[in-house]
């Protein structure tokens, strides 16, 4: 067991290389690490927490009952979760028969209860652990994919050139700088694929925590959307006229009915009460989850704003470029960046992330002076 931890703490570690950037990083590594380990700490709840659902009723067996509402699900009524008396009106919040209590004005003190249908069933918990691992194979999926449509390429540009000691060795140092330089001159202006691939890509991080938003909303009947919000604004009001969005939607104590023949072959009706003692662990979770996701989506929009601008504008490319380069001369960056298509801008945003910055000092000089050369003879010919 100790193994296996080890192995799923190396796929957190600080690698020297990366393939992508770090929206990419927050979805396949971060948002995926934050939804493996909520589904592996409730599925530690369910096996060694106690039984995540224990219900209480007359006249059949406990385990029976539990087995019965796991499976098809309790509900709570909504409209005993506000302006009530907890203990005096109703046991627990929510938790009143299938109808809506109206107090009698001619009769001060009488209540009476008149059906309506106000009813909201939990039928979830059984699959949230599933979810949230669903959930996490989902975020990782875009990296995935271009993970096959980058095949290698810039592993093999890199070489080892983040390596600090290269620079001890000049032939291999020149060899290899040499090797890149040649690389970049012969595919120039062929990498335009490449980076609509990359992308496609980034754009599926965005689907994919929308839709996942979505399914969450879908999951929860409705309530997802709103739900962190909802739970601020209930912290700011008062408790007996709070509402709160944890017990709508991760109620404690729910109800459940249990059908069976009586005696004479009638069908008889017995109202249990369960207690879903996990749902102190699924409410955190999930409030967690809402913040986490709203920030990610936010994140991923704007970093997908600035891609657009950059694809747009020259010189929005030419400025990250220099942000990120800061060793080179500007007038040497922008004589390369006004040959360069698109293409050929983003694999050398990615080789400066990797490659030792004197290296690629020398890098950016050398294409300036072949690109310059190879213009010239253009130019007499």
């Amino acid at each position: 067991m100790y193994g296996q931890i080890s192995d799923f703490g190396r796929y957190f570690k600080k690698k020297e290389s990366f393939i992508d950037n770090r929206t990419f990083q927050f979805h396949y590594r971060v948002t995926f690490g934050i939804l493996i380990a909520s589904s592996a700490i409730m599925m530690m709840s369910n096996l060694y927490g106690g039984p995540p659902i224990q219900c209480m009723v007359n006249g059949v067996p406990g385990g029976m009952m539990n087995t019965y509402c796991w499976i098809h699900g309790t509900f709570t009524i909504p409209s005993q979760l506000t302006g009530v008396k907890l203990g005096e009106d109703v046991p627990h919040p929510g938790v009143a028969p299938k109808s809506n209590r109206n107090r009698n004005e001619e009769e001060p003190g009488h209540v009476s209860w008149t059906n309506d249908g106000d009813e909201i069933r939990h039928a979830w918990y059984q699959w949230v652990t599933f979810i949230l691992a669903f959930q996490a194979i989902l975020c990782y999926i875009p990296h995935y994919l271009w993970k096959l449509a980058e095949g290698g390429k810039l592993s093999m540009l890199v070489q080892d050139m983040n390596n600090k000691n290269i620079l001890d060795g000049i032939e291999q140092y020149n060899a290899r700088r040499q090797a890149v330089v040649d690389y970049i001159l012969r595919t120039f202006r062929s990498h335009n694929s490449y980076i609509y691939k990359f992308i496609f890509c980034e754009v599926l991080n965005l689907v994919n925590i929308l839709f996942q938003i979505y399914l969450m909303d879908l999951f929860f009947g409705g309530m997802f959307t709103k739900y962190g919000a909802d739970v601020l604004t209930a912290t700011e009001t008062a408790i007996e006229a709070r509402d709160d969005p944890m017990n709508r939607v991760f109620p404690k104590v729910t109800k459940c009915t249990f059908h069976k023949y009586g005696p004479s072959g009638t069908i008889e009706r017995q109202d249990g009460l369960c207690i879903l003692a996990m749902n102190i662990i699924n409410e955190k979770i999930y409030v967690f989850l809402w913040f986490w996701f709203i920030g990610l989506t936010v994140w991923t929009a704007v970093h997908l704003m600035i891609r657009v601008v950059s694809v747009a504008s020259q010189y929005v490319r030419y400025l990250l470029f220099c942000n990120r380069v800061k060793s080179v001369n500007r007038n040497d960056v922008s004589s390369v960046l006004r040959k360069c298509y698109y293409g050929d801008w983003f694999i050398l945003m990615q080789l400066a992330k990797h490659i030792n910055p004197a290296i690629f000092h020398d890098v950016v000089l050398d294409l300036r002076d072949k690109l310059d050369a190879k213009r010239a003879a253009n130019l007499q010919d």
